[in-house]
Protein backbone atom coordinates (compact mmCIF):
# COMPACT_ATOMS: atom_id res chain seq x y z
CA UNK A 1 0.00 0.00 0.00
CA UNK A 2 1.18 3.16 -1.18
CA UNK A 3 1.74 5.69 1.45
CA UNK A 4 2.27 9.74 1.83
CA UNK A 5 5.79 10.71 3.21
CA UNK A 6 6.56 14.13 3.55
CA UNK A 7 10.74 15.46 3.17
CA UNK A 8 11.64 18.59 4.91
CA UNK A 9 15.16 19.91 5.76
CA UNK A 10 16.49 22.81 7.34
CA UNK A 11 19.13 24.31 5.34
CA UNK A 12 21.97 23.14 7.06
CA UNK A 13 20.25 19.60 6.71
CA UNK A 14 19.18 19.24 3.58
CA UNK A 15 22.52 17.68 2.37
CA UNK A 16 21.59 14.95 4.91
CA UNK A 17 18.20 14.59 4.05
CA UNK A 18 19.65 14.39 0.10
CA UNK A 19 22.39 11.52 1.39
CA UNK A 20 19.42 9.98 3.05
CA UNK A 21 17.16 9.70 0.65
CA UNK A 22 19.56 8.65 -1.90
CA UNK A 23 20.31 5.39 0.39
CA UNK A 24 16.41 4.45 0.90
CA UNK A 25 15.93 5.39 -3.02
CA UNK A 26 14.28 2.26 -3.47
CA UNK A 27 11.99 1.89 -1.10
CA UNK A 28 10.97 5.47 -1.41
CA UNK A 29 9.35 4.88 -5.20
CA UNK A 30 6.66 3.06 -3.52
CA UNK A 31 5.54 6.33 -2.00
CA UNK A 32 3.98 9.45 -2.79
CA UNK A 33 6.12 12.00 -1.57
CA UNK A 34 5.47 15.51 -0.57
CA UNK A 35 8.39 18.13 0.35
CA UNK A 36 8.37 21.54 0.91
CA UNK A 37 9.57 23.86 -1.94
CA UNK A 38 13.40 24.32 -1.79
CA UNK A 39 13.90 20.79 -0.27
CA UNK A 40 11.43 19.42 -2.42
CA UNK A 41 13.43 21.17 -5.84
CA UNK A 42 16.81 19.59 -4.67
CA UNK A 43 15.36 15.84 -4.22
CA UNK A 44 13.47 16.29 -7.82
CA UNK A 45 16.92 17.02 -9.45
CA UNK A 46 19.12 14.46 -7.06
CA UNK A 47 16.29 11.50 -6.91
CA UNK A 48 15.05 12.13 -10.15
CA UNK A 49 11.68 11.18 -7.87
CA UNK A 50 8.23 12.77 -8.70
CA UNK A 51 7.31 14.71 -6.06
CA UNK A 52 5.46 17.17 -4.90
CA UNK A 53 6.39 20.91 -3.76
CA UNK A 54 4.56 22.86 -1.92
CA UNK A 55 5.88 26.57 -1.10
CA UNK A 56 9.26 26.92 0.83
CA UNK A 57 8.83 26.52 4.66
CA UNK A 58 9.24 29.89 5.57
CA UNK A 59 6.39 30.57 3.20
CA UNK A 60 3.86 28.57 3.82
CA UNK A 61 5.16 24.97 3.23
CA UNK A 62 5.49 23.43 6.89
CA UNK A 63 1.64 24.53 7.21
CA UNK A 64 0.33 23.04 3.64
CA UNK A 65 2.38 20.06 5.23
CA UNK A 66 0.36 20.55 8.40
CA UNK A 67 -2.87 20.71 6.92
CA UNK A 68 -2.22 17.42 5.45
CA UNK A 69 -1.69 16.31 8.93
CA UNK A 70 -4.83 17.19 10.01
CA UNK A 71 -6.88 16.52 7.52
CA UNK A 72 -5.26 12.76 7.80
CA UNK A 73 -4.01 13.34 4.20
CA UNK A 74 -0.05 12.08 5.75
CA UNK A 75 1.74 8.68 6.55
CA UNK A 76 4.68 10.10 8.13
CA UNK A 77 6.65 12.97 8.60
CA UNK A 78 10.75 12.90 7.53
CA UNK A 79 12.05 16.48 9.17
CA UNK A 80 15.58 16.70 9.34
CA UNK A 81 15.38 20.06 11.57
CA UNK A 82 18.65 22.64 12.60
CA UNK A 83 18.08 22.37 16.53
CA UNK A 84 21.50 24.49 16.63
CA UNK A 85 20.40 27.20 14.35
CA UNK A 86 16.78 29.21 15.04
CA UNK A 87 14.89 29.78 11.85
CA UNK A 88 12.90 32.88 11.63
CA UNK A 89 9.92 30.44 10.88
CA UNK A 90 10.45 28.61 14.18
CA UNK A 91 7.03 29.18 15.45
CA UNK A 92 5.38 27.22 12.18
CA UNK A 93 8.21 24.28 12.94
CA UNK A 94 6.93 23.73 16.57
CA UNK A 95 3.56 23.57 15.41
CA UNK A 96 4.15 21.46 12.85
CA UNK A 97 6.45 18.80 15.20
CA UNK A 98 2.84 19.70 17.53
CA UNK A 99 0.77 18.43 15.19
CA UNK A 100 2.88 14.98 14.67
CA UNK A 101 2.46 14.50 18.39
CA UNK A 102 -1.26 15.42 18.42
CA UNK A 103 -2.34 13.31 15.24
CA UNK A 104 -0.42 9.96 16.62
CA UNK A 105 1.89 10.80 13.57
CA UNK A 106 5.38 8.98 12.76
CA UNK A 107 8.09 11.12 12.29
CA UNK A 108 11.69 11.32 12.46
CA UNK A 109 13.52 14.13 12.85
CA UNK A 110 17.18 13.11 12.67
CA UNK A 111 18.92 9.98 10.12
CA UNK A 112 18.68 7.27 12.22
CA UNK A 113 15.14 7.54 13.58
CA UNK A 114 14.47 7.88 9.59
CA UNK A 115 16.27 5.22 8.47
CA UNK A 116 14.40 2.53 11.87
CA UNK A 117 10.77 4.24 10.95
CA UNK A 118 11.10 3.71 6.73
CA UNK A 119 12.86 -0.06 7.14
CA UNK A 120 10.54 -1.06 9.94
CA UNK A 121 8.48 -4.23 8.94
CA UNK A 122 5.49 -2.41 10.45
CA UNK A 123 6.11 0.25 8.07
CA UNK A 124 6.67 -1.90 5.12
CA UNK A 125 4.32 -4.49 5.15
CA UNK A 126 1.58 -2.04 6.45
CA UNK A 127 1.15 -4.54 9.39
CA UNK A 128 0.52 -1.23 11.95
CA UNK A 129 -2.80 0.64 12.00
CA UNK A 130 -1.71 4.10 14.09
CA UNK A 131 -4.40 4.83 16.30
CA UNK A 132 -5.29 8.68 14.89
CA UNK A 133 -7.35 10.31 18.34
CA UNK A 134 -11.01 11.29 18.08
CA UNK A 135 -10.47 15.00 18.49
Amino acid sequence: MQKTIALVAHDHKKPDLVKWSLAHKTELTKHKLVATGTTGGILQKELDLDIHCFKSGPLGGDQQIGALIAEGKLDCLIFFWDPLNPAPHDPDVKALLRLCSVWNLPVACNVSTADMLLTSPLFINNDYQRDIPDL
